[in-house]
């Protein structure tokens, strides 16, 4: 059971407390111009001081909520420890958001009052403020030349001074009201229509999770981790900023640009540069960092790349599963001696191209596949799978370095204090080993769903967090879990981000008569699979009345043709388009040469689809789909399906 802290702190009592411990430190590392900038503990706090003194003179009272949207850097930072400490509660929206319905959803929805945006989010803004009857000023972090309604931040800063020079401690009295349990953040989920929905994260849930952290992950004082993921991303907001700043490093953000491209240029030269001792990393960016590395030892010839294989293979097999590194001993230790004389040969040079300080990794976001976790460790720079969710601010478990602190497959130890259990579909507890669904509860679990108490009631039962997700304890250790997957419906896609897909596959299969069912498949792939269930006889006469034979050849692509353009409908430009996000419309068909049916399983009792008999009746073509065959429409076995 819970053992519950008396000091619940406050992020502003977290703050106030390791600003003043480190003081003096750099905590913040930001790129203007050629030349990369410092800013101390205690000026970080100060800078969030005057923002917050400059938003109550805005209005802002507390518990109001203010919208903001940037690339990562230091004025992200700022403008949220701003918000917080002057009682508002701060709704950070991904700058990755190019719909203005999601964006009109996202603003409207929250109540927020203010908006804080960058020169390369604006025009996003721009496009929907009118939308938004309830914003009353939006705030532009750079100096550009402004429209109505908007005011640069460096007023905001101004009107700041301003007011802790006439209000002598008015702010400390506004930082005072603010409980551990008032809201600090609402974050949105992608949803599967226009209706994601707001987690609720209190202070304390922030400040719950941090302690949290630091019972499974151990960094050094003055190591720097250079944030590559985007601060509104959760993981990177708690295991980033708040927890260097916990444990007296530092934190260096990617120089951003016009688009997120940009940005992604810039991640190679920032580590360079910065030459970060930790980083967070999501599957995407890991696989594109092992290609980088490869490429650049093939470009050196055969020889090198010979021995480079040679290298990685006995350092992988060396290494084993981490938590068994060399055993037994005594047929391994020649292994070690040679993975030490090819570190210095090979791997040491690797690891310059990152710095050369690179500790570790820390992989959150999506599962990581177990050879990417060999791989990584045996050049050096092992990256440890972490587990959470933002219902769970998001932190639950992680590897980290050290001995027994480790084993590549799992996503780690649980986080202490915490408790978790494997539940099967009935809600039971199962025994360790056996998978079901991961649930938790904790300090770390949000308050609930903004304006949504249906799906709060579902998601937390008797203060228990139901995740969504498969997994199961470890045997040998109870303290390791390991995650297998979605426990109901959701898509994960390779950089984490996660999507319910049931609106898709209901609209498309309510709104065609060509469909009679369909299922999204989307399990960290490269790109979402549709399982589809044709309505032959509709497609059939289709084809017919085009003056096609629909058993030709010409009529059977006529066939595939028709189901393609039912899910193009809802592209950009179709008649369905904007209904849902473009990133997780489907990329690949699947033609179903069997329907669902109660007897196959792939019903229930209520006729209502069993996802999971599903992908697993039709594992072998959705493999199919993502090889360069399968993904063709006109594939063979699609051809032979639509017959």
């Amino acid at each position: 059971m819970i053992r519950m802290p008396q000091n619940r702190l406050t992020i502003i009592d977290f703050v106030n407390k390791y600003t003043e411990l480190y003081r003096d430190s750099t905590f913040l590392r930001e790129k203007v111009g050629d030349t990369w900038t410092e800013t101390s503990f205690l000026q970080t706090r100060e800078n969030g001081r005057i923002l917050a003194a400059g938003f109550i003179a805005a209005g802002l009272g507390k518990g109001d909520k203010v919208a903001l949207i940037s690339e990562g850097r230091n004025q992200w930072i700022f403008s949220e420890l701003g918000i917080l400490f002057a009682g508002g509660v701060n709704v950070p929206l991904s700058f990755k958001l190019e719909s203005d319905k999601d964006l009109c959803f996202r603003i409207n929805h929250s109540d927020s009052r203010f908006i804080v945006a960058s020169e390369s989010q604006i025009e996003k803004i721009r496009r929907v403020i009118d939308r938004c009857p309830a914003v009353e000023k939006v705030i532009v972090i750079d100096d550009i030349p402004l429209r109505d309604g908007e005011m640069h931040l460096s007023e905001l800063y101004a009107s700041g001074r301003g007011y802790l020079a006439s209000h002598p401690g008015e702010l400390e009295k506004r930082m005072a009201l603010v409980g551990p349990d008032d809201y600090a953040n609402i974050s949105y989920t992608s949803g599967t229509t226009a209706d994601p929905k707001g987690i609720l994260l209190t202070h304390r849930n922030y400040t719950a999770n941090i302690e949290q952290c630091n019972s499974v992950v151990k960094v050094g004082k003055d190591w720097v981790m250079l944030v590559i993921l985007p601060l509104d991303h959760c993981f990177a907001h708690v295991a980033g900023f708040y927890f260097m700043m916990s444990n007296g490093g530092s934190i260096a953000t990617v120089p951003g640009g016009k688009s997120a491209v940009t940005m992604l240029k810039n991640i190679p030269i920032a580590i360079r540069e910065v030459r970060p001792h930790v980083m967070l990393s999501v599957p995407a960016i890991s696989r594109n960092f092992r290609k980088n590395i490869e490429g650049g030892i093939r470009k050196k010839g055969p020889k090198v790349e010979k021995l480079y294989e040679f290298a990685l293979d006995n350092a992988i097999k060396y290494n084993r599963e981490y938590w068994n590194m060399g055993r037994p001993f005594i047929t391994m230790w020649w292994r070690g001696i040679l993975k030490a004389v090819f570190d210095r040969l090979i791997f040491k040079s690797i690891r310059q191209n990152f710095g050369g300080r690179i500790q570790f990794f820390i992989g959150g976001g999506a599962l990581l596949d177990i050879e990417l976790q060999r791989y990584f460790c045996a050049v050096g720079m092992p990256i440890f799978q972490g587990y959470g969710l933002s219902e769970a601010t998001p932190v639950i478990c992680s590897n980290s370095k050290g001995a027994g602190h480790a084993r590549f497959g799992s996503s780690g130890r649980t986080v202490k204090p915490m408790d978790i259990k494997i539940c099967d579909e009935d809600g039971q507890e199962v025994p360790d080993g056996v998978t079901g669904e991961i649930v938790i509860r904790g300090e770390n679990v949000m308050a609930g769903y903004w304006k949504n108490p249906e799906a709060t009631a579902k998601t937390i039962v008797d203060g228990w967090l139901h995740t969504g997700d498969r997994g199961y304890i470890c045997p040998q250790n109870r303290r390791f879990l390991y995650v297998t997957g979605r426990f109901k419906s959701l898509l994960i896609s390779s950089d984490g981000e996660k999507y319910s897909p049931e609106g898709f596959e209901d609209s498309l299969t309510d709104g065609s008569r060509f469909i009679d069912s369909s299922v999204l498949y989307n399990n960290q792939s490269p790109y979402t699979v549709v399982v589809i269930v044709p309505a032959k006889g509709n497609l059939q006469e289709a084809v017919r009345q085009m003056g096609i034979d629909p058993s030709s050849e010409s009529g059977l692509k006529a066939q595939l043709d028709i189901l393609q353009s039912e899910i193009d409908s809802y592209r950009k430009g179709g008649r369905h388009g904007d209904l849902f996000p473009e990133k997780w419309l489907p990329a690949a068909v699947v033609v179903a040469d069997e329907a669902f049916t109660e007897q196959n399983g792939m019903l229930n009792t209520t006729s209502k689809m069993v996802r999971r008999n599903v992908e697993k009746h039709y594992e072998e073509r959705i493999r199919y789909a993502f090889t360069p065959e399968g993904k063709l429409l006109y594939n063979p076995r699609n051809i032979e399906s639509i017959k």
